[in-house]
């Protein structure tokens, strides 16, 4: 079973940085392009950042580059997504999830973990 599990969220301050993480399993978490998607309260969902199977190609949303930072540790079967600079309109649910390719900028998902709220406010 896939199964997708997200933490590190919290309530953090403008300008402030937060680390997610993502464990995986239920899968050969190495073979797979994994991504970071964000819903936003009362919007729809919106793609963040992707990392290819292997984590040496990794592309950003422009509303998070140069701030956002993807990685993924193979041997831990770990998702990252390193956050700084953070703003309130990055408030939102962020998932975990997997590509069924090894790299894509297609939305070829088919598994989501359930998520981690940030909240960025004063």
């Amino acid at each position: 079973e896939v199964q997708l599990v997200e933490s590190g969220g919290g309530l953090v301050q403008p300008g402030g940085s937060l680390r997610l993480s993502c464990a995986a399993s239920g899968f050969t978490f190495s073979s797979y392009a994994m991504n970071w998607v964000r819903q936003a309260p009362g919007k729809g969902l919106e793609w963040v950042s992707v990392i290819s199977s292997g984590g040496g190609t990794t592309s950003h949303a422009d509303s998070v580059k140069g701030r956002f930072t993807i990685s993924r540790d193979n041997a831990k079967n770990t998702l990252y997504l390193q956050m700084s600079s953070l703003k309130p309109e990055d408030t939102a649910v962020y998932y975990c999830v997997k590509s069924t390719v090894i790299w894509s900028l297609g939305p070829l998902y088919d598994f989501r973990g359930k998520g981690t709220l940030v909240t960025v406010s004063a």
